[in-house]
């Protein structure tokens, strides 16, 4: 792909805590900009050929990171898409640096409260395997929220339905960068 459709010549990384619905809210923003979504998470285990969870059993948190940043270096030299993270993917600062010049990144942002009752539903997060989620997410937000604060636009997502955080983050990308939402 050699241009964007949308109105974005950017990619729009999202990145947040795990639930706050990066990949679900990222395909829906992608189809209202008429731009392409990418899914990291997908984008490693397809790379790996195996699933998240077993990279982490078998390697370790460590050699996950240098998979996910390499991955999302591939991903932010291609043409200008939705780009939906993974949760812990904005700590690394030579990540951060990447989504921070090749793209405009949205910080998601929910009630812990409501992250854990929904990753709760799911087995295949494995910082979160075997372990209470609201303690979980609890750490993680008093680690993470200084660094996800460095995001170019940060949008409150709470309880509500996906298109409610597409039409929040329509409306920070105009205000950003003037363009017609």
């Amino acid at each position: 792909m050699s241009s964007c459709p949308g109105p974005f010549n950017k990619t729009i990384a999202l990145v947040g805590l795990s639930g706050v619905g990066k990949s679900s809210v990222g395909r829906r923003l992608a189809s209202a900009l008429g731009m392409p979504f990418r899914d990291a998470d997908a984008e490693v285990e397809a790379a790996a050929g195996r699933p998240i969870v077993e990279i982490f059993a078998q390697y370790g948190e460590p050699a996950f990171r240098d998979g996910e940043r390499r991955v999302i270096a591939r991903l932010l030299a291609d043409a200008p898409h939705v780009l939906a993270t993974g949760g812990g993917a904005f700590m690394h600062a030579e990540t951060r640096a990447l989504i921070k010049t090749q793209a405009i990144s949205v910080w998601l942002k929910a009630d812990i409260e409501v992250l854990a009752r929904r990753v709760g539903r799911k087995d295949n997060r494995p910082l979160l395997a075997g372990r209470d989620p609201l303690a979980v997410l609890a750490a993680q937000a008093a680690d993470r929220y200084p660094v996800y604060a460095l995001a170019d636009i940060e949008v409150e997502t709470g309880d509500t339905p996906h298109q409610v955080a597409v039409e929040a983050i329509l409306a920070a990308l105009a205000e950003r960068t003037g363009a017609v939402s």
